[in-house]
């Protein structure tokens, strides 16, 4: 991946993170509320991994929030 896309899955990550210490959520618990395995949860925050856009949907739904909210943040294009 080039730099544009690690930023955008390390800024997504964060986004995730946020939110689910927002909510007290462990990975585990997080895990369990949607159908996304606890260990690629902490990839996913970490940046480490690219997944499919359907699992934005099964984050959003186990945090209780709309994925939209998963998705806002800044994050500038390379040309």
């Amino acid at each position: 991946m080039d730099n544009t896309a690690d930023e955008f899955l390390s800024e997504l990550g964060n986004k995730l993170a946020f939110f689910r210490k927002k909510k007290n959520l462990s990975y585990r618990k997080l895990a369990q509320l949607c159908s996304v395995d606890h260990s690629k949860i902490s990839k996913i925050e970490k940046g480490q991994v690219n997944f499919q856009i359907l699992t934005i949907l099964e984050l959003a739904k186990g945090l209780g929030i709309h994925p939209k909210k998963l998705l806002d943040f800044e994050f500038e294009l390379e040309e």
